[in-house]
């Protein structure tokens, strides 16, 4: 098989793993893919997974590139706060969260890293449409809030809260209060619940 009948079928995949491959094609020689990489052709994301080297440089190609190669995931916290202009930081790594065991990774495409929530907190993330790669899952900005709050347990009084230097505009005027309580109490957890209180009292939202 030679690389552009290999591009032509999976470029607009994006990145792939060699069992889709081999479902593909079972007969597929794995070789194929370490003469590419080595020519530049691909670029190797994890142990089994592949991209093609031209798609480097996009964020959002990194934000679906971090969706794939570990699931279930979606991207979160600092990453997530930063996409919605909550943040002033720049954050170049990609930063999600997992039901699974924690995972950092770092490749062609970023550094990725993967931190895990208990299953009943997986949820309150929306797909992003990647034309004409698919999608990717981004938390909400107040689910990513929470996620903050769940897995930075040192945001617990105001000091520590200001010091996250959120958006006070958007805290006051976009934040969805209702939603952010919702989430909050569906957590179940009463430390976090607190947490979540005394963000919006220390950003005047109660």
């Amino acid at each position: 098989m030679t690389y552009l009948e290999f591009r032509e079928q999976w470029h607009t995949v994006g990145c792939f793993n060699i069992y889709q491959i081999r479902a593909w094609k079972p007969d597929f020689d794995r070789s194929n893919l370490f003469r590419w990489v080595k020519k530049g052709y691909l670029s190797k994301l994890r142990q089994d997974w592949y991209a093609f080297s031209d798609l480097k440089g996009s964020p959002e190609t990194a934000r679906y590139v971090a969706q794939r190669i570990y699931t279930p995931s979606y991207i979160s916290l600092h990453t997530a706060l930063s996409f919605y202009g909550i943040i002033p930081e720049a954050v170049t790594s990609i930063m999600c969260v997992t039901s699974n065991r924690p995972a950092t990774y770092s490749n062609d495409f970023g550094e990725f890293s993967y931190q895990t929530v208990k299953p009943a907190l997986f949820f309150g993330y929306k797909p992003m449409i990647l034309s004409p790669h698919g999608s990717y899952l981004l938390a909400f900005p107040e689910k990513a809030i929470l996620d903050l709050l769940y897995l930075y347990p040192q945001y617990n009084t105001e000091e520590a809260l200001m010091e996250l230097r959120l958006d006070e505009w958007w805290m006051q005027e976009e934040l969805d209060r209702d939603r952010l309580l919702a989430y909050s109490e569906q957590s179940a957890v009463k430390a976090l619940q607190y947490r979540v209180n005394l963000l919006l009292k220390t950003y005047r939202n109660d």
